[in-house]
């Protein structure tokens, strides 16, 4: 079978998926402190945004690992 992917991109795409997890969790712990309704909101939306980029990556490295 072949690889769609080589192995630099496939560690390339575990990477970005660290990185998008690191600003997910700050961004959700952020929102905790936060008193201003409108920041809490941009933050609320990041924190949606950051989950479903993860899913698709997930996504991606589970069709990439089979």
């Amino acid at each position: 079978m072949t690889q769609p992917f080589g192995l630099h991109e496939t560690l390339e795409v575990h990477e970005l998926l660290t990185f998008k997890n690191l600003g997910l969790t700050k961004s959700f712990t952020m929102r905790g402190f936060v008193q201003d309704v409108e920041l809490k909101d941009l933050l609320t939306a990041d924190v949606e945004r950051g989950r479903n980029f993860i899913n698709q990556l997930q996504e991606l490295v589970g069709d990439l690992d089979e």
